[in-house]
């Protein structure tokens, strides 16, 4: 028997297969069968997904918000470094 090349899964799919395996609708072997996976490693990404998904709200919605805040910051930032850009260019004699 040959050994079966190692595989790496996307992170969408292996959402997918969790998601599939949380909703308990289908039992692993059958989840196993249809995407070609080990059970084991269908209950191993189920765990992580359960476990992992409490630190998707503790922060609430402030995620938003200091997305909004990171972005009015680099745009600050960009605009500082386009008025140095330009003052340097005039003072060195090189016109844009």
């Amino acid at each position: 028997m040959t050994k079966r090349k190692r595989r790496n899964h996307s992170p969408s799919f292996k959402a997918k297969v969790a998601m599939a395996a949380i909703r308990g609708d289908r039992t692993l072997a059958e989840l196993a069968q249809q995407y070609d996976i080990h059970p084991n490693q269908i209950q191993e990404w189920k765990k992580r997904v359960v476990s992992e998904a409490e630190q998707l709200f503790e922060n609430g919605s402030h995620g938003a918000e200091d997305a909004d805040q990171n972005i009015k910051a680099l745009h600050e930032k960009i605009g500082e470094l386009t008025m140095d850009r330009d003052f340097l260019s005039k003072a060195l004699g090189r016109d844009r």
